[in-house]
């Protein structure tokens, strides 16, 4: 189209070549009614996501806080001594160092052992050093459901040595007597005993994994008193870290020790002798016993040793079994 209609639209109103602007709304309407404009918020900026600093940043944090707790005495331990976040914080992280990465610790039966309420778990004993109840305790804590903790029931020595008592104390330990235990078990606490003492700790390599005499089946006492179930555990590996070649007994009679052992590495290593060696260990935990219907016979002697026969049989034959399990000491 050419002419002076060219660039018109039909009805002559306006040019196509000219934009055509809406009209922009008037707030002044919406002020006098009373009301504000709608104001546009702009959106969200999205989360930054944590830097790689900021996770040691928190523990760092966590840290300085708990060493301001245990300074200032902000903290609980129980009767016994028992101080949960100390073994929470220091204790446990170094155990599970141990049976995790160092000793491979294979766990099983954990759905034995109560989710909550008394149970006295009764174990075997090796290793030269006690290292076995403190793995144990660790690892049933992790394992555990409940993550409930052991209450470890040790030998008049162990709380009569410096330093090594207040340990003891602070992660649960108590002395090894019906009274300290029955209480415990009427607690309701998950209680841990090794009846064969320091007859287990201390044989030889050549005796390894042969159960020592239960002593007078004290435990069994505790358990029958309180109807508290045994619930037998049996742990393959303990016998190979500090393996037991002699015991110089004169030289523990001078230092009024149990044993003076003599291994591959000490004492002719010196301090490195005591680093354990890396084999590879089992734990298993069996059905429990129960003893509720047993309570009246608690001072009877025939009762407690054939139960205390039965609980050490039990552990003799699953150490089999675990023992075939484990054909290579020091395998993966």
């Amino acid at each position: 189209m050419t002419g002076p209609a060219a660039g018109r639209d039909p009805q002559g109103v306006g040019r196509f070549d000219v934009p055509q602007q809406s009209p922009t709304a008037d707030p002044e309407p919406a002020r006098r009614n009373g009301h504000r404009p709608a104001v546009q918020v702009p959106p969200a900026e999205p989360a930054v996501p944590d830097r790689p600093g900021d996770h040691w940043d928190r523990k760092v944090a966590n840290g300085l806080a708990f060493l301001r707790r245990r300074l200032s005495g902000d903290y609980e331990v129980d009767e016994f001594g028992f101080d949960s976040e100390l073994t929470d914080a220091v204790f446990h992280p170094l155990l599970r160092l141990l049976y995790r990465d160092w000793f491979r610790t294979e766990v099983s039966g954990v759905e034995h052992v109560p989710v909550d309420g008394p149970a006295l778990v009764v174990g075997n004993h090796s290793g030269t050093v006690a290292l076995d109840a403190l793995i144990l305790s660790a690892a049933l804590h992790d394992k555990h459901p409940a993550h409930r903790y052991l209450r470890l029931l040790g030998a008049d020595l162990v709380f009569r040595m410096p330093v090594v008592s207040e340990i003891a104390r602070k992660t649960g330990g108590t002395v090894a007597c019906n009274p300290d235990a029955e209480r415990l078990l009427g607690g309701g606490d998950l209680v841990g005993v090794f009846p064969e003492g320091f007859k287990g700790i201390g044989k030889l390599y050549a005796d390894r994994y042969k159960l020592q005499r239960f002593g007078r089946g004290g435990f069994v006492s505790a358990a029958l008193r309180t109807g508290t179930p045994i619930v037998p555990v049996a742990i393959v590996g303990g016998e190979e870290i500090y393996p037991m070649l002699a015991d110089i007994k004169p030289l523990a009679r001078l230092l009024k020790l149990p044993y003076f052992p003599v291994t591959p590495t000490f004492p002719w290593l010196g301090p490195l002798g005591m680093v354990p060696l890396p084999s590879k260990w089992l734990i298993e935990f069996c059905p429990p016993i129960p003893t509720a219907h047993l309570t009246d016979s608690a001072d009877d002697p025939l009762v407690v040793f054939n139960l205390a026969d039965q609980v050490r049989e039990t552990i003799q034959q699953t150490l089999h079994t675990l023992l075939e399990r484990r054909p290579d000491p020091f395998g993966p």
